[in-house]
């Protein structure tokens, strides 16, 4: 099956059908957070660095890094934050900007193997990145839309996943360096938009054998109780195909959903995630009574043999 390879210089991370889900820390991005949009476009990093750790912490295998903030220097932010994040994490990256000189800049400073966030199905966006994707030797989120905007109809988002495949195959980028984004639809504004997705989703793994991914709180916007949804909406989504997503790592309801799908799905051997990350501690005291029961244990034994 298809695997996505991605690296920091001192880790690995495998996206694919037989992996654990990748969820990737969305938390690094100024949009909608005025504080931190300030403190970067004023050199101050203090604010991404906590996130960036408290985010692997929580168990994110990845973190989207993007600076976008109106009329500061994205390039150089970007590349700032790049440079500083892999200093202070060791998990690869998403390198995420609407901007290609912020992407090129972020590109140049990285060590390892990044994911180029992004890449959509416009010729304009085709022929800006995917050379810088080939020329770095990246990886690419493939946004399913095009000039005509997001079509409600998955068969015509699919269509452009498989044009920008194509196309990427063109430059030398295999399908296995193409990570699609299927597009989210607010489901309190499609009432069909969970099961149009896992449609779409299986096409994708099926016939064009893609690795996914997706915002994954797009799904819930504006529903109360977002994070139940998104805690149902994750392993219906995992079991449909879907590999990876951005999100908050934050939320334990998100990271109970995903874990639990990677032992149903058989991809947690003997759910070694799952028994780390939720495994009851021992009461203190208990692993030296433990000791001292099984060496008592043991003397009995051997005067009973004897």
């Amino acid at each position: 099956m298809t695997e996505t390879v991605i690296t920091s210089d001192k880790k690995k991370v495998v996206i694919g059908f037989e992996h654990r889900f990748v969820m990737i820390g969305e938390r690094i991005n100024p949009t909608g957070r005025k504080l931190l949009a300030a403190e970067m476009a004023a050199g101050d990093y203090s604010r991404v660095l906590a996130d960036a750790v408290a985010q692997v912490e929580a168990g994110a295998q990845m973190l989207d890094v993007n600076a976008g903030i109106p009329l500061a220097d994205e390039p150089k932010i970007l590349a700032e934050c790049v440079q500083l994040v892999q200093g202070a994490v060791d998990v690869p990256l998403s390198i995420d900007s609407s901007i290609v000189a912020a992407l090129e800049a972020g590109l140049a400073v990285y060590k390892g193997k990044p994911l180029v966030n992004s890449v959509t199905g416009e010729e304009e966006r085709l022929e800006q990145v995917l050379p810088l994707v080939k020329k770095y030797n990246a990886a690419v989120v493939a946004i399913s839309n095009d000039e005509t905007g997001i079509s409600e109809d998955p068969d015509v988002r699919y269509a452009v996943a498989k044009k920008i495949v194509e196309r990427a195959a063109d430059y030398g980028i295999p399908r296995e360096d193409i990570v699609v984004d299927p597009l989210v639809m607010p489901v309190g504004a499609i009432n069909d938009a969970g099961r149009r997705l896992i449609y779409l989703l299986r096409r994708l793994r099926e016939e064009l054998k893609v690795n996914t991914t997706c915002g994954a709180s797009n799904f819930s916007f504006g529903l109360p109780n977002r994070r139940g949804l998104n805690a149902a909406f994750l392993p219906m989504m995992i079991g449909a195909g879907m590999t990876s997503a951005i999100m908050n790592p934050l939320h334990l309801e998100d990271i109970q959903a995903i874990l639990g799908a990677d032992v149903v799905m058989g991809n947690d051997p003997n759910c070694g995630a799952w028994i780390r990350k939720f495994r009851e501690p021992a009461p203190e005291g208990a692993a030296a009574e433990g000791a001292r029961g099984r060496r008592e244990g043991g003397r009995r034994r051997a005067r009973e043999q004897a």
